[in-house]
């Protein structure tokens, strides 16, 4: 009797029930803890979804378990719709905006062109894509990794290919936060020395009246011209008025601390939980991975190449270094800059230029998203 109660126990635990492909992510969600705690890599990012990968895969947890006719859903199922119906996305661009001083694009508005250039790789992966088999919906929403902006990622995604949530949704926000290892090496190879020693003027004060026309401006036109990018772009901007009006000191601080703050969280161990062994360990998802890196580098390749074409233009007055920020990732990009910058001179204060690129490439990957929901949505 002992025996077999003790066995029904034994058989009963995650233990018995493990399998290989388990074993394996959760050593994945373990060596993600570890660069984000020991080594630093966006924390706030890497540690909700490593976490979450973790839940997701132990055994008998039921964390993503969809509800049945007698049994509720798992805790991560009812906050994974948030994903699903596109609901997260735009409040994490809101908070974005709140965050974000457009002033260094409004200041050197030519900075713009570097966001645009690094879209590139988004739509140069939807072509490899396209060619290895993916429909235009899939290829369109592996592409928008190149942008290296998570939210423009699950929002286009839960638009074209919802089947693609989990995979593309790692993949991009995985990339976002090893910025500061995959991009250095990229910037390093397509730039000469004494051109990542440029030192670049300081940038001209911008008035609290442009500031706060710059947001309405911006939300009209691409609305106008692209209504499909109108949720992204439009929460982006609202952030933004809320920060820069000066009036609404609550809404700012709520949206770029409190709200943003749980969203992460929310997003963050959503996004992890979808990368169980069952629908993640299979070649669709091991060529999703590789796309997005190819979009991204490809991304941060062609910031930095229109870099160069501008510091050649300008006659060595602008470091071609500030290319790399023209990709989403706010402000991780540009703090890369700002760091690989200083490595070469460290009278280089590059960040606020890097801003004016990184913020550009916001705006540049919502509209992509939308020019890409236009086409195939």
């Amino acid at each position: 009797m002992l025996l077999d109660m003790l066995r029904g126990f034994i058989e009963g635990t995650g233990l018995a029930s493990i399998t290989m492909g388990q074993g394996l992510m959760l050593l994945t969600s373990f060596l993600l803890l570890y660069l984000a705690i020991a080594k630093e890599f966006e924390p706030l990012l890497l540690i909700p979804i490593a976490f979450g990968m973790l839940l997701a895969n132990l055994p008998l947890a039921g964390i993503m378990n969809e509800p049945t006719a007698t049994e509720n859903g798992g805790l991560f199922y009812y906050l994974y719709q948030g994903v699903k119906l596109g609901i997260y996305p735009p409040l994490i661009f809101m908070g974005v905006g709140a965050m974000t001083d457009f002033g260094p694009l409004i200041a050197n508005p030519k900075s713009v062109l570097l966001g645009g250039a690094a879209q590139f790789g988004i739509f140069a992966t939807f072509i490899g894509a396209t060619a290895l088999g993916f429909t235009a919906q899939e290829a369109a929403s592996i592409g928008i990794i190149g942008g290296a902006d998570g939210p423009t990622a699950l929002f286009l995604t839960s638009k074209l290919a919802p089947h693609l949530l989990g995979p593309i949704a790692v993949a991009a926000y995985s990339y976002m936060a090893l910025v500061p290892i995959i991009q250095p090496p990229i910037m390093r190879a397509l730039t000469k020395k004494e051109d990542r020693s440029i030192v670049m003027d300081q940038l001209r004060e911008v008035s609290q009246l442009e500031k706060i026309i710059f947001p309405i401006v911006v939300t009209v036109v691409v609305s106008l011209l692209l209504p499909s990018a109108a949720t992204l772009v439009g929460m982006l901007m609202l952030g933004n008025l809320f920060r820069e009006s000066l009036l609404t000191e609550r809404l700012s601080e709520t949206a770029q601390n409190g709200l943003v703050n749980v969203i992460t969280i929310f997003l963050g161990i959503t996004v992890g939980a979808t990368a169980n062994a069952e629908t993640f360990l299979n070649v669709q998802t091991i060529k999703i991975i590789v796309l997005g890196l190819i979009a991204f580098g490809i991304g941060t390749a062609f910031g930095v190449i229109f870099g160069n074409i501008m510091c050649k233009v300008s006659k060595g007055k602008i470091n071609p270094l500030i290319g790399a920020a023209g990709v989403s990732a706010v402000p991780m990009a540009s703090r890369v800059v700002q760091k690989v910058g200083q490595e070469e001179n460290p009278a280089n204060f590059l960040l606020m230029h890097a801003m004016g690129a990184n913020v550009s490439g916001v705006i540049g990957s919502a509209i992509a998203a939308g020019v890409l929901l236009n086409l195939f949505g």
